[in-house]
């Protein structure tokens, strides 16, 4: 067997990892995201994860219980903006703590559609923010905002929304697969379709006709990330997959970054599908990526190694 079909079949196995998808409706469909029916998650030994209920949302704050630094992560979890937080990014969370070196991190579990499109989720990612800064007094040049697909495209949003309103920015950006352009012009679209193991050969995926624009023009930066303006935005990383057909989301937004003089790393990994990061320790190129997430913290932190 073929090392792509090989990838295709973990991608599937991974995915269902993740979340259930009753019925065998699938995970690209984002059916089932809201609710998922999980395990209850059990925080590991040695930390503390806080629900905290905030405005018209819920949150969870993820916290070593000993040699806890200075540092935070805001992570946006994806889901293509109808998904909740979920154990995935329970999980997740747990590895930015590590990877920062005992960093806290906070999960908004923000409002999601078809009840709140377009701008709940930037206003929950707004108020978080808030929250780590104003409740929690972490400054920003102490925070990196973290986010995966739809949650990477609203950290995206956030940073821009932050810009535009003089609101300080955080150290940096840690941007899985983001979903940067809603309306749907990458190539990748096109040459990824048969190749792609979650989102390819379908058109009946949570990526066409998305509810989250709401009555919006979809080209707002805001809600498609690809057309923002970025200069004056701090060090961020971007990791993509090479098989997947949101391939040029990432492309085009992190040489957009670039051209603004932004410090950049953009690392595609050849046979990964879509967040493919989520496997935790059952690919090598996922554990790869969190040892890639780890330097970045390094690299603007000089953060020590945590076990």
């Amino acid at each position: 067997m073929k090392r792509a079909s090989l990838r295709g079949q973990m991608a599937v196995q991974c995915i269902r990892g993740f979340t259930a998808t009753p019925r065998g409706r699938t995970y690209a469909t984002g059916m089932g995201h809201q609710n998922p029916k999980e395990y209850r998650w059990k925080c590991p030994k040695g930390y503390t994860n806080e629900k905290l209920a905030h405005e018209n949302f819920q949150m969870e704050f993820l916290s070593p219980d000993q040699d806890k630094n200075d540092l935070a992560v805001l992570q946006l979890h994806g889901g293509g903006y109808i998904g909740t937080l979920r154990n995935a990014y329970r999980r997740a969370a747990l590895q930015y703590s590590i990877c920062s070196g005992g960093g806290s991190v906070l999960s908004p579990d923000y409002r999601v559609v078809p009840e709140h499109p377009f701008p709940a989720a930037l206003k929950d990612a707004v108020s978080a923010y808030r929250w780590l800064t104003e409740e929690k007094g972490f400054p920003p040049e102490k925070i990196v905002i973290a986010g995966d697909s739809a949650g990477g495209g609203l950290a995206l949003a956030l940073g821009l929304y932050l810009k535009d309103h003089g609101i300080s920015m955080p150290a940096g950006f840690i941007l899985m697969s983001p979903w940067t352009d809603l309306t749907l012009s990458g190539e990748s679209l096109k040459y990824n379709y048969g190749r792609d193991p979650l989102f390819g050969r379908s058109k009946v995926t949570m990526l066409y006709d998305s509810l989250y624009p709401g009555s919006e023009d979809v080209s707002n930066p805001y809600i498609s990330p690809l057309f923002g303006d970025y200069h004056g935005f701090p060090p961020m990383l971007f990791q993509a997959g090479g098989r997947e057909v949101l391939l040029d989301d990432t492309l085009r937004v992190a040489r957009k970054v670039k051209e603004s003089g932004v410090s950049v790393r953009n690392s595609v990994y050849p046979d990964m599908f879509h967040v493919f990061q989520l496997a935790m320790g059952m690919l090598p190129e996922s554990k790869e990526a969190w040892r890639e997430i780890r330097t970045f913290f390094r690299m603007i932190f000089g953060t020590k190694k945590r076990h």
